[in-house]
């Protein structure tokens, strides 16, 4: 824990509100793996009146925005009210969605929101390959019904696809479709070792990182030429050139800004993030029982996280000339996999490892290093 005084505060950006813990879907790579909810289950989800609680207490704190997240965030029996709380408190809204439930009237409360930002998950450009890796049958069509009743509201959705070996050849043709119904841009998400994604990484279905430091290159370069839809490929900001970052046409970072947002679980505990949900010494207390101002000043995690980046990261992380705005990639991932917040992430030391970090990117006397 740091010898700073506990009284010291920071501000508190963003809530990352998991609102339930059950999915519609049975998605092969999800790093929370939430329980398969259908029409005749359901899972606990966030209390309306703790969500209002939590934000009533984060406002002083700095609060701005909150990402509304799952689970599937639609299947929420509230919603709506919860839509409305935040427009009534004049927060900007970011939803991340899988949009198999997103009826017009969903959408038209989405885009009534303060500077809403909503993200559609699509992993094929038919239904073979999206079901394929989403688990369950139809949901292709409803997603891209959703993506539509975004759209004639005025909400031009990221499209979010989670690459893998079985839908690689899919990338291009889903630029095409987003392009064609109305989606604002896409992201390509590399599935990440945690919970169902570690199964495939262990089984081979995830690519390997000669395949994903390509990818990046071709999409950075060869497919975003292709396309006027912006392109993001999640590979860390290391891997990617300086001019998609700060040039004339750049996109900024990317960076998830950790020492700002705090994570909300559907059971109302506070967490690092939706991690908590696999791994419990990473929730910091509930909503009904403790003061959020004390969780957030003095946590020791989370004080340790704030002042320990990026100097305490270790392996290439620690020596890499981006890590002051990469901050680790995920610190959440990291801890995953290791049980330490300072291990470095694992596709860049595995690139390392296999001498493809960018030598760019590190000091001299380790960029030739065995």
């Amino acid at each position: 824990m740091s010898d700073k005084p506990a009284d010291r505060t920071y501000p508190l950006n963003k809530i990352y509100f998991y609102l339930t813990e059950g999915c519609n879907l049975r998605c092969r790579h999800c790093w929370i793996a939430p329980k398969y909810q259908s029409e005749g289950n359901s899972y606990p989800a966030l209390d309306l009146d703790l969500f209002k609680s939590i934000i009533g207490q984060a406002k002083p704190l700095g609060l701005t925005g909150v990402k509304l997240t799952g689970g599937e965030p639609l299947l929420h029996p509230q919603l709506n009210d919860i839509l409305e709380y935040i427009q009534t408190e004049d927060l900007s809204m970011t939803l991340e969605t899988n949009a198999v439930l997103c009826k017009p009237e969903v959408a038209e409360r989405m885009a009534a929101c303060k500077d809403p930002f909503v993200s559609v998950s699509l992993d094929g450009a038919d239904s073979g390959s999206h079901e394929w890796v989403r688990g369950v049958e139809g949901c292709f069509e409803a997603a891209l019904k959703g993506i539509r009743n975004l759209v004639k509201v005025g909400l031009r959705p990221q499209v979010i696809m989670t690459v893998m070996r079985h839908n690689k050849r899919q990338m291009e043709p889903v630029v095409r479709l987003a392009k064609s119904v109305g989606a604002a841009s896409v992201k390509f998400n590399i599935v990440q070792p945690t919970a169902r994604g570690e199964k495939l990484h262990n089984s081979g279905e995830a690519l390997t990182i000669e395949e994903l430091v390509d990818l990046g290159r071709w999409v950075e370069t060869t497919l975003s030429d292709s396309t006027p839809l912006p392109l993001y490929f999640s590979h860390p900001m290391a891997f990617r050139p300086l001019g998609k970052m700060f040039g004339e046409n750049g996109d900024g970072c990317g960076v998830c800004g950790i020492s700002g947002i705090l994570g909300v679980l559907a059971s109302g505990s506070y967490a690092l993030c939706g991690i908590g949900e696999t791994v419990p010494d990473l929730i910091f207390g509930h909503g009904a029982t403790n003061s959020l101002k004390h969780v957030w000043n003095n946590t020791p995690v989370l004080l340790e996280i704030r002042e320990g980046l990026p100097r305490r990261l270790e392996g290439i992380c620690g020596d890499c000339l981006m890590n002051e705005i990469c901050l680790g990639s995920c610190i959440a991932q990291n801890y995953y996999g290791s049980r330490s917040i300072w291990a470095p992430f694992w596709f860049c030391q595995e690139a390392y490892n296999r001498g493809l970090f960018p030598e760019t990117r590190t000091p001299p006397k380790r960029a030739n290093a065995g």
